[in-house]
């Protein structure tokens, strides 16, 4: 039977549960109306009893708390419904949709149940963007985004998730993050950003301290135990387990929970691994208390990068020492503790776990320490603190949401947009360089937009699934011989040494590329001295009076044979076209040495950021005056911010709406694998000339980073027409055509066009830096002219 709950009165249960009025000085808004709570989850409530349960659950004790379920799919159906369930206090709402016509059904069953209720302007607190579209049209007092997972780095991820959750933060008036990575993630992207990490229900999983009885199907497995109770998915590492598995096999590693998202036949099989399957939140600690060692081997990928576990606090409750893979926030949180021991590879998870089951052996000290890091970490906390920026956020209408518009309601938009001095559209080199120059070297408010989800252009790099940094676009190697882009870029990383090398693939075996003395001397067969080699190269070379194209350019340096056996195929491919088709100046990149010199550049600084591209972006980002706003069109943007100036860093052609037409690029596409090997090829690099082989080259990421793994990852890369442009063609008609936009750029004021699409000009990274910060110093000077004029 359903109550009727009005959303002013606290709903049933309200007078038993309600907080009393010295927790709430001064009767806040919370406590003052008790408006009902919406909560958009995509969890099961019966799934795991985590973060949405301990919030909810002590809302429901003053307030009407209706919990919604992601949507339950019917084939055939015509018509949906609700299923309803009363769960602690909350009242759980699981839709039943047909796939035709599901969001508009989902939206009329919500408001009808809501209506019926007389529940009018409640708090809408979202777990899921997923569920915007169902719920946009109901008015709220306030909007929650309790971000407790980087959802879009999850398997399976909608491609809309991106746009919602943007969509969120435009209607947003307070987001949580549920870790301090999420949160160093989030905090730019909204102005009332909070960091809620992990709690934990001290007085539920102390009760392991003090069990005597543990479950028979655990008390039947020989000690030492070490075990893990969790979901079991692609953050999981399966690998890592097998491994630490085979090394003690005297060790039995037991795992609690349902498997997700994998399959089960991927799980490692041992003697000495159990697999025990679900079990409630009551029965929890039981388990816990008879390990020895609690355990969290996740893995290092795109799903865990901004996790922060909930189980760390929930085992040292319990008094288990822990033993864990280098998350970030369990690194931050307790990597100096001698109670969570750090270790990433199978021989250091041991050597971990052996120096956790020895802390293990003096109880008493182990307590004390694990009670010093739990002290103040709880979820009453942490409820009471959300419940303060809440009133905070009702109370104000400045803590609205400021840095992105909320849709338009009856052509009006719901809350004000933010005015920057300038909006930049990329958060490449170009636009992250003038980002940081203005907010820094200026004090000018900016807002970076860019229609990828992440910051770094092609730039951009990343941990797989396996813990090794990889290049989503294909490898970046920074090098150059200026030491103002060297200096400028040391604020934000600190270097790793790294000298490109590459060797091309022959009908003679690998041999090194650029051409040099050991090239020849691979593919000749005998040894040349600089003047033998200038000498033998002038003997095959080609005369030829006019040098225009990159055939022209490579026959008339090294000849024909090798010509055809380094340099047509490889361009066919790159460039789907003959090198006779192409400037000369494509040839001209790759120089013919007359050394042992073996290195693919010759710059004076060769290295690579240490931490990654991605963490010198973030940190060159990193500033008050710096709002992102990823995910986003320029088209878009515009329409939703107001800006006085303009740098624009995609394709110009684009800009203009390609009034000439499009200007043409070549692009790629990118075949990332990850191998059961130490390494694959002895460099980094490996070029594929051949006509017969589809890529171009290969990359091995480790080569470049410098990582220690006992798996690679390597990249293949297929050029392609289609595709995101990467290389502006280089021909007499391309660049004519440019010059017609380069025109229309020249006469729009207001705007800079920066960086390779802007400028349709192949740059090297280091020369887009240089680019900009020219830029910079010419809009600075600009603005000191103009402000001389106005005093004059």
């Amino acid at each position: 039977m359903r109550c009727t709950v009005d959303s002013r009165s606290g709903g049933p249960g309200a007078a038993a549960g309600a907080l009393h009025d010295d927790a709430w000085p001064g009767k806040p808004w919370l406590a003052r109306e008790t408006p009902a709570i919406i909560c958009f989850s995509h969890l099961r409530w019966k799934f795991v009893y985590q973060r949405p349960q301990h919030l909810m659950t002590r809302f429901a004790r003053s307030h009407a708390v209706y919990y919604v379920e992601e949507p339950v799919w019917v084939s055939g159906a015509c018509h949906g419904w609700l299923d309803e369930t009363r769960c602690d206090g909350v009242i759980v709402l699981t839709p039943h949709l047909p796939r035709d016509n599901g969001v508009d059904n989902h939206r009329q069953l919500l408001h009808d149940r809501l209506r019926e209720d007389g529940v009018t302007r409640p708090v809408l607190w979202y777990y899921t963007p997923m569920s915007l579209p169902y719920s946009d049209q109901i008015e709220a007092s306030i909007v929650v985004y309790d971000c407790m997972d980087e959802l879009s780095a999850f398997r399976g991820a909608p491609e809309e998730l991106v746009g919602l959750e943007r969509r969120l933060l435009a209607r947003a008036d307070a987001v949580f993050c549920g870790g301090h990575s999420l949160y160093e993630s989030k905090r730019r992207l909204h102005p009332n950003v909070h960091a809620f990490p992990s709690s934990v229900d001290g007085a539920h999983f102390g009760q392991a301290r003090f069990i005597k009885d543990i479950p028979s199907d655990l008390a039947s497995i020989p000690s030492p135990r070490l075990g893990f109770y969790g979901v079991l998915d692609e953050r999981f590492d399966t690998r890592l387990v097998a491994e630490v598995a085979a090394l003690k096999p005297d060790w039995h590693f037991i795992f609690v929970g349902p498997v997700v998202k994998i399959d089960p036949a991927e799980l490692p099989q041992a003697d000495n691994i159990h697999y025990l399957g679900p079990r409630s939140y009551e029965e929890l600690p039981s388990y816990l208390a008879g390990w020895d060692v609690a355990l969290m081997p996740f893995a290092l990928n795109e799903s865990t990068r901004f996790i922060s576990p909930t189980k760390t606090p929930e085992y040292l409750a319990g008094g288990c020492p822990v033993v864990s893979t280098p998350i970030a926030d369990v690194v931050r949180a307790y990597g100096d503790s001698d109670v969570v021991f750090i270790a990433q590879g199978a021989a250091a998870f041991v050597e971990a776990a052996a120096a956790a089951l020895q802390a293990a052996e003096a109880p008493e000290c182990l307590l004390e320490k694990a009670d010093r890091i739990l002290r103040g970490m709880s979820w009453d906390t942490s409820w009471e603190e959300m419940c303060k920026v809440m009133n905070r956020a009702h109370a104000s209408s400045s803590s609205r949401r400021a840095d992105f518009a909320a849709p338009p309601r009856n052509g009006k938009p719901a809350s004000p947009v933010r005015h920057y001095d300038y909006m930049i559209v990329g958060a490449g080199f170009a636009g992250s360089v003038l980002a940081d120059r203005l907010a820094r070297g200026s004090g000018k408010r900016v807002i970076v937009v860019d229609k990828r989800p992440h910051v770094g252009g092609n730039a951009y790099d990343h941990v797989n699934e396996a813990g090794l940094l990889v290049h989503r676009y294909g490898p970046h190697i920074f090098h150059t011989n200026s030491v103002k882009v060297m200096d400028y870029l040391s604020q934000f990383t600190e270097w790793r040494r790294y000298e490109h090398r590459v060797l091309a693939e022959t009908p003679k075996g690998r041999v090194p590329m650029p051409i040099n003395l050991t090239t020849l001397e691979r593919l000749y067969g005998r040894t040349f001295s600089a003047e033998e080699a200038e000498h033998f190269l002038r003997s095959i070379a080609e005369p030829i009076a006019n040098v225009v194209s990159s055939e022209d350019f490579v026959l008339s340096q090294v000849g024909r044979e090798l010509y055809e056996m380094f340099f047509r195929g490889y361009t066919r491919k790159q460039w789907g076209l003959d090198p006779s088709q192409l400037d000369r100046s494509v040839a001209a990149r790759v120089p013919t040495r007359l050394s042992i010199d073996d290195r693919y550049f010759t710059d004076h600084y060769q290295c690579m950021p240490l931490q990654g591209y991605t963490r010198m972006f973030e940190r060159m980002l990193d500033h008050p005056n710096i709002s992102l706003a990823l995910g986003l069109d320029y088209q878009e943007a515009k329409t939703t911010f107001t800006f006085d100036g303009l740098i624009y860093t995609g394709p110009i052609d684009e800009y203009f709406g390609y009034r000439y037409g499009a200007l043409p690029y070549r692009s790629l596409k990118f075949r990332h694998e990850i191998r059961d090997e130490e390494w694959h090829q002895p460099v980094g690099v490996v070029n594929y000339p051949s006509e017969n082989v589809p890529y171009t080259r290969v990359t091995e990421y480790k080569h470049l980073t410098g990582q220690q793994h006992a798996r690679t990852a390597i990249t293949y890369e297929y050029p392609s027409a289609q595709g995101d442009p990467y290389y502006p063609i280089p021909r007499p008609e391309n660049a004519a055509l440019f010059q017609r936009y380069r025109s229309l750029a020249d006469a729009t004021p207001g705007v800079h066009f920066v960086g390779r699409l802007a400028t349709y000009r192949y740059y090297n990274m280091d020369q887009v830096v240089a680019q900009a910060l020219t830029t910079y110093e010419t809009i600075t000077a600009r603005h000191a002219e103009a402000q001389t004029a106005n005093v004059a």
